[in-house]
C-alpha cells in the first residue's frame, strides 16, 4: 500500500503543495540533499522513493542501523557507475544512529553530486547530527498523521483491489475503532496490525475482523515506548535508580529495555555519564572517565558493537561506591553565588594585567603557592565575610576517603576550621 504518487500520500498536504521545497521538487525533479525529522510510521520513506524518481535518479537505501561505513562506499561505488554523472539519491533511515565517522562519509560525495542524500529521523537533527552533515541539508519536518488520515489510508488497503484487500475482507465498527487507536499515528503499524488480524479471520474463515482479532495482533509487536511520552521517562529513571542503588541485574535489563524499545543509545550513555558524577563522584573517580570511554565508543562503532562498550561502563557503575557530595557541594556553592551575590573579590586575588588596575592593589600581597612555602597559610581566598564557608563536605566512601584526608589537610594549611561536624 506505499504511494506511487503525492496524491496517494496521507497526512503532508501542507509539505506537498505548491510552493513548498517538497512540492518544487517532485514537481521539478530538482532535489536537494535534505533530511526528512518525523515520527514512526509518517510518510518519511515513502517520500524518499517519490523524490527518487521524481529526479530520475536510481534509487538506493540504507539502515543506519544495519549498515556502515563499508556500506557507504560501496553505495558510492555503484552511483559514480551512474551514465550521465547523475549519481543516485541515497535514502538512510534513522540516519541518527550513524557515528561521526559514518556521517562524515557522505560529505565529499554530497558536494560533487555523486549522491543526493535524504536522511530519515525520528530524532531532532538539531542534536542527532554532526553540524557538519547538517549544514549540507534542508531540514524537512513531517506532521504526525491524525485519525483522519489513518482512517483514510485503512479505507485505501480495505479497497483497493491490487495492492490491498479488494473489498474481501470486512471490518466491524469495534475492530476499526481500536485499529485506529491502536496504530498510534503509525501508518506503518496500522497496516501491519491490519494485515495480522485479517489472517487470524481467515483461519476462522471470517470475513469480518472483530476487535478480538485487531486485539490479539497488536499484541505480537515488540514492545515501543513514545520517545516523547512518560513510558521512556519511566525506563530511563528505573534504569538510573538501579545504577543509583547498585543493583547491577537491574540497570543491565532496563538498558536492554531501552535498546529493544528503539532508543537511541547515546541517550542511556548521557545518562550514564551524568550519574558518573552525580552519584558516583569521587567516590570511584574513574567511574566518569569510563563513561565518557563508553560514549565515545559509541560513536566510534555504532551498534551493536558499541553497546558492549556502553553495557561495560554500566556494571562498573552499578557496582562502584557511590557518593553525592559533588551533587551537594555544586548545589550549596550555587545557593551561596546567589545570596552573596555582591561579595567583593579580595584584592590580592584579582586580576592586574595593567599599571592601573596594580596602583589601586589589584594583585598586591598574593603569593604564589609554587615558589611560596608558606603561601597556603593565611591567605584568603574568600571574601571576608565568608571565611569559615563550607560548601564541599567529603564522604569517607571509596577512593573518597584519601580526598577526605586531603581536605582535611588543605582546611588546616589555609587556617580554615575542621570541625568533626563537617563531615
Amino acid at each position: 500500500m506505499r504511494p506511487r504518487t503525492a496524491a496517494e500520500v496521507v497526512g503532508q498536504a501542507a509539505l506537498l503543495r505548491h510552493g513548498t521545497l517538497l512540492g518544487a521538487a517532485l514537481t521539478t525533479g530538482e532535489v536537494p540533499s535534505l533530511v526528512l525529522h518525523g515520527p514512526p510510521g509518517c510518510g518519511k520513506t515513502t517520500l524518499g522513493r517519490l523524490l527518487a524518481d521524481a529526479s530520475g535518479r536510481p534509487f538506493e537505501a540504507l539502515s543506519a542501523v544495519t549498515s556502515g561505513v563499508k556500506d557507504v562506499r560501496e553505495v558510492i561505488a555503484r552511483a559514480k557507475q551512474v551514465p550521465g554523472g547523475r549519481g543516485v539519491l541515497l535514502f538512510v533511515d534513522e540516519i541518527h544512529r550513524f557515528n561521526r565517522s559514518q556521517q562524515d562519509a557522505f560529505l565529499p560525495h554530497i558536494e560533487d553530486g555523486t549522491i543526493v542524500l535524504v536522511g530519515a529521523t525520528t530524532e531532532n537533527p538539531g542534536f542527532a547530527l554532526r553540524a557538519a552533515l547538517l549544514s549540507r541539508l534542508r531540514v524537512v519536518t513531517l506532521a504526525p498523521l491524525g485519525l483522519e488520515d489513518l482512517s483514510a489510508l485503512l479505507d485505501r488497503a480495505l479497497a483497493d483491489e491490487e495492492r490491498g484487500l479488494g473489498g474481501r475482507v470486512t471490518l466491524a465498527p469495534a475492530a476499526r475503532d481500536l485499529l485506529l487507536e491502536t496504530s498510534g499515528g503509525d501508518a506503518r503499524r496500522l497496516l501491519n496490525v491490519l494485515e495480522s488480524a485479517c489472517s487470524l479471520a481467515a483461519a476462522e474463515d471470517r470475513a469480518v475482523v472483530v476487535a478480538g482479532d485487531v486485539a490479539e495482533a497488536s499484541q505480537r509487536r515488540v514492545r515501543a515506548h513514545d520517545k516523547a511520552g512518560d513510558d521512556r521517562y519511566d525506563l530511563l529513571s528505573a534504569f538510573h535508580k538501579s545504577l543509583r542503588g547498585s543493583d547491577v541485574d537491574a540497570a543491565l535489563f532496563w538498558m536492554a529495555r531501552l535498546l529493544a524499545a528503539g532508543e537511541d543509545p547515546r541517550v542511556p550513555a548521557r545518562r550514564l555519564v551524568a550519574m558518573a558524577s552525580e552519584d558516583i563522584g569521587l567516590a570511584d573517580p574513574g567511574a566518569l572517565r569510563l563513561a565518557l570511554d563508553a560514549a565515545d565508543a559509541l560513536e566510534r562503532l555504532g551498534q551493536p558493537e558499541g553497546e558492549l562498550a556502553l553495557a561495560h561502563a554500566v556494571i562498573y557503575a552499578a557496582l562502584a561506591p557511590k557518593s553525592d557530595s559533588v551533587v551537594k557541594a555544586l548545589g550549596a556553592a550555587r545557593e551561596a553565588a546567589e545570596t552573596h551575590a555582591d561579595a567583593s573579590v579580595p584584592l590580592h586575588v584579582r586580576n592586574a594585567p595593567t599599571g592601573w588596575a596594580k596602583s589601586q592593589g589589584h594583585g598586591a600581597g598574593y603569593r604564589y603557592p609554587h615558589t611560596d612555602a608558606q603561601a597556603g597559610g593565611g591567605q584568603a581566598y574568600l571574601p571576608a565575610p565568608l571565611a569559615d564557608l563550607v560548601l564541599y563536605r567529603a564522604r569517607p566512601i571509596g577512593d573518597e576517603r584519601e580526598v577526605e584526608r586531603r581536605w582535611r589537610f588543605w582546611r588546616k594549611h589555609l587556617g580554615r576550621p575542621v570541625e568533626e561536624d563537617e563531615r
